[in-house]
């Protein structure tokens, strides 16, 4: 049995001991819950060189618990907070990453002793898309020791920890976007399918689209890796992703001629009779916006004059993040529903395509993608 399976098991009954007899403080937590795991993972608590409590890079900084040192430089930075102590509260988060990013320290770590997370502090994503793995002592997923180990002061000099995050970030990216996919019963999944589907109507598989509960999910690599070398093949896989940004939807070429229309064309025109309530659900969440009669479109209390804007907004409140660090991409005319006149739920564009309609101007005639470039009236 290693040292690190050992601090394990103890850590993990002294969790079980004080969850069930007392609850103690964030200093007795450091001494009984951590300590013995980073004694475990090579880390000498004793030796400032290689471990520091109440670290600060200048005398008038807010101290972290821990920075753990390797080459005289911080390489992790700890924050304790006394067993069942609320991890969830996005302060503690926020307190230590900003701390991190001025210190030029990638990884930190957030914990009670029992439950940890760890977050890629440079990753210019919002919180919560920076956290890396996130696991309990207590539990006894072979999750908890393999990412232990990732700590390890013997394998932070090594590229490992920051490959298997690449290769997170992206799995995460694509998740997402083929979920949005699936959420949109209005996209290039719907033709897609359609097409592959001989008998069936777009209202079908749009109706089963949006009854369809579809989860993509990738598989945590617990397993103990070697170390990667500069050549691996694993490595290069890394460094070639390393240029790819996040994953977004290619927009359907059809809609690029419609996008010189503008909600207040459609209000100057008489299609649309504002203040017009908008609405949709989005991953179980009902969500609702408002047309007012300038053509601006408020949304969880924000003014925006895009439908895109008011979508990325909508999305980004369901999922917990903040708009203003998190910008969503989507398409609103297709994001945002409406009840029209019959009382059945239309996607907006449906009154868009009204207007071109009643205009008598074919897609191929409308240009540009800002609001300010205005209609080709056919010849």
């Amino acid at each position: 049995m290693s040292d690190l399976t050992k601090a394990i098991a103890g850590v993990r009954s002294r969790v079980a001991r004080f969850q069930s007899s007392r609850r103690i403080n964030e200093e007795n937590t450091k001494a009984s819950l951590i300590d013995p795991i980073l004694r475990a993972l090579g880390w000498n608590t004793e030796e400032t060189d290689e471990v520091q409590r109440e670290y600060k890079m200048k005398s008038t900084d807010k101290p972290v618990d821990y920075a753990l040192i390797l080459a005289r430089r911080p390489r992790l930075f700890i924050e304790a907070k006394a067993l069942g102590e609320n991890l969830d509260d996005r302060k503690w988060a926020n307190q230590i990453m900003g701390y991190a990013a001025v210190a030029g320290v990638e990884w930190i770590a957030l914990t009670d002793g029992d439950k940890w997370r760890l977050y890629n502090a440079h990753a210019a994503v919002a919180v919560e898309d920076k956290l890396f793995r996130e696991f309990r002592i207590s539990d006894s997923a072979a999750i908890t020791e393999d990412t232990l180990r990732l700590l390890a002061r013997d394998g932070m000099g090594e590229p490992l920890l920051q490959t298997l995050w690449r290769v997170q970030f992206i799995d995460r990216r694509v998740q997402r976007s083929i979920e949005e996919l699936v959420a949109d019963a209005d996209t290039e999944l719907l033709k897609l399918v359609v097409r592959g589907s001989s008998g069936l109507t777009e209202k079908d598989v749009r109706a089963s689209l949006v009854r369809a509960r579809i989860a993509v999910t990738f598989p945590v690599d617990t397993r103990p890796l070697p170390n990667v070398k500069q050549g691996s093949r694993v490595a290069d896989r890394a460094a070639h992703r390393d240029s790819t940004p996040t994953i977004r939807l290619a927009k359907s070429s059809a809609s690029k001629p419609r996008a010189g229309v503008t909600l207040s064309d459609l209000i100057a025109a008489g299609i649309l009779s504002a203040p017009l309530e908008l609405r949709r659900r989005f991953k179980g969440v009902d969500v609702r916006a408002r047309v007012d009669a300038d053509g601006s479109v408020i949304v969880d209390g924000q003014r925006t004059q895009s439908l895109s804007t008011a979508g990325g907004i909508a999305i980004a409140r369901v999922r917990g993040v903040d708009p203003a660090s998190d910008s969503v991409a989507t398409d609103g005319w297709s994001f945002w529903r409406f009840v029209d006149s019959d009382q059945a739920e239309r996607p907006i564009h449906a009154l868009r395509e009204r207007y071109l309609k009643r205009r008598g101007i074919g897609a191929g005639q409308i240009e540009g993608s800002s609001s300010a470039k205005r209609l080709r009236p056919k010849p």
